[in-house]
């Protein structure tokens, strides 16, 4: 009862004008956290129609936010908002909508099936959370790996970890980086069911492969992030799936 009269209040709401989703835009994750502190949540991949309807094209499945839960960050929608806002090791995730960039691997290919652009990661490979360099948020390669500088071993990507062996780029605080608003945001595999993560979406691997294996780069897929109450505020402006098809949702809303 109580979700119906929350989808009814909504419905009186005035539709934006300007929807955030482009059509272009055919592949959506969707991940829903119960609320604004919370570390467990779901996701469910989302597919658009020839009529321009979004499907939910997966079941919904568990995954870890940050430790700290969820603030608002910089990608294509959100950071705008009122409210907390995500800064560098604050041990949340970044709400709101986000561009999906490059898959980076420890594998020479990405799993059967799948069609996406993705780097093997080398020796000589990182990505830069210190907020003074020049090249915070980025992916980098050195020239030198026989001959790292001092801040490469705590950055580098090829670790041996298997967390790691996909990390499929969220891409929060990128176009371009804000010094201090958050850093190195990936989807990867979790570590274990109650591990939450400094900012990264995780979930199981098989669900990270099935993820790996679904997106194209022709459907410009893209992630939105928000606590389920956010979500009912904020679906039809944003061009987001109807809630009464995010399998998603907290239980018992």
């Amino acid at each position: 009862m109580k979700r119906l009269v929350l989808l009814g209040l909504l419905a009186l709401c005035p539709v934006a004008a300007t929807r955030a989703l482009e059509p272009a835009v055919r592949q959506l994750i969707v991940g829903i956290a119960p609320d604004w502190n919370a570390m467990h949540g779901k996701v469910q991949l989302f597919r658009r129609d020839d009529r321009g309807d979004w499907q939910p094209d997966s079941a919904a499945v568990p995954v870890l936010f940050g430790k700290n839960g969820l603030a608002w960050g910089r990608g294509i929608a959100g950071a705008a908002e009122a409210g907390l806002h995500k800064r560098e090791r604050d041990g949340r995730a970044p709400a709101g909508l986000f561009g999906i960039g490059t898959i980076y691997t420890y594998d020479a290919s990405l799993p059967p099936g799948a069609d996406y652009p993705f780097h093997q990661v080398t020796g000589a490979d990182a990505w830069v959370d210190d907020v003074t360099s020049p090249d915070y948020n980025k992916f980098v390669t050195i020239p030198d790996p026989a001959h790292p500088p001092a801040w490469f071993d705590k950055m580098r990507m090829r670790q041996g970890d298997f967390a790691y062996r996909w990390l499929v780029e969220i891409r929060d605080n990128a176009d371009p980086p804000e010094p201090g608003a958050g850093s190195a945001i990936f989807f990867h595999i979790r570590r274990g069911e109650n591990r939450p993560t400094s900012g990264c979406t995780t979930m199981a691997e098989p669900e990270l492969a099935r993820l790996v294996t679904w997106l194209r780069a022709a459907d410009h897929p893209q992630y939105v992030l928000l606590p389920w109450p956010e979500y009912l505020l904020k679906w039809r402006a944003w061009g987001l799936p109807d809630p009464a098809k995010v399998a998603a949702r907290p239980s018992g809303l």
